[in-house]
């Protein structure tokens, strides 16, 4: 738009009553820089407005003026205090820094958690393991024991309980083709510390021969109590003495605890 049409469409007036956007009163600013004619006119139209504005004002002297203000009850005013405007951005930035750290330290807690619960499925995985494993050579304890006592080629030997001990009892599978021999030691008490089971085959005639032919070791540790001696080739009895450890060349009859003829 050139500098005339400017003057003639009346926007440097509205520029001069402060009715224009900032964008064009940007505009106008910029063009009465570049423009002297422009410039002018935005002055006379000032001129104009502020010799209009006198020409109503009406003249006050200063009595009419205290007048006045009596009339409108005004009084020496006080200052009012200004508070500055809170700093919310800095409050903000404060709020946002604190629910971090929070956030930060809740994924840590749980991280934490999470750690630990881990730790304790490999515990308990671990431990799970360890009990099958015992529970799976329980098993196996159990079923060869069942195995000895349902061989119907074993000879099954009741031995009963003697003067020592009359309450105790035990019992011999012996298979005289292999001629393997188990004993089952259920019903005799824990041995004394220091002290073993040995076990005898003996010969009845024509003179009493004992024969060793094992000890009960880690008597407690076996759990099935059944346990496996040496191979016998013939036997007319069986004896349980209470030896010293390490076992006897000969038995000590006065801690004989079981005996029982085939």
């Amino acid at each position: 738009m050139e500098a005339k049409e400017y003057i003639e469409s009346g926007i440097l007036e509205l520029y001069v009553y402060g009715l224009l956007t900032e964008t064009e009163n940007l505009e106008i600013a910029e063009l009465a820089k570049k423009n002297p004619e422009v410039d002018q006119e935005i002055i006379s139209i000032e001129k104009a407005i502020v010799a209009l504005s006198s020409s109503f004002s009406p003249f006050h002297s200063v009595a009419n003026f205290e007048k006045i203000k009596a009339r409108l009850e005004l009084k020496h005013g006080k200052v009012v205090e200004m508070k500055p405007a809170s700093n919310w951005s800095q409050y903000v930035g404060w709020a946002a820094a604190v629910l971090l750290l929070l956030g930060f330290g809740y994924q840590t807690l749980e991280l934490t958690k999470t750690k630990e619960a881990i730790t304790t499925v490999g515990t308990e995985k671990n431990k799970i393991e360890k009990d099958y494993a015992f529970l799976d050579q329980q098993n196996k304890q159990t079923e060869k024991s069942l195995s000895i006592v349902r061989d119907i080629k074993n000879t099954g030997v009741t031995l009963g309980g003697q003067a020592v001990s009359p309450s105790s009892f035990a019992k011999v599978y012996w298979n005289k083709e292999t001629k393997t021999t188990y004993i089952d030691a259920a019903g005799l008490p824990k041995p004394p510390k220091g002290m073993v089971y040995q076990v005898w085959a003996l010969k009845l005639s024509p003179v009493l021969t004992p024969t060793s032919i094992g000890l009960l070791s880690d008597f407690e540790g076996n759990s099935q109590k059944i346990f496996a001696v040496n191979q016998t080739d013939s036997a007319e009895a069986f004896g349980i003495t209470l030896e010293p450890a390490g076992g006897s060349l000969t038995p000590t009859m006065e801690q004989l605890y079981t005996l029982g003829k085939v």
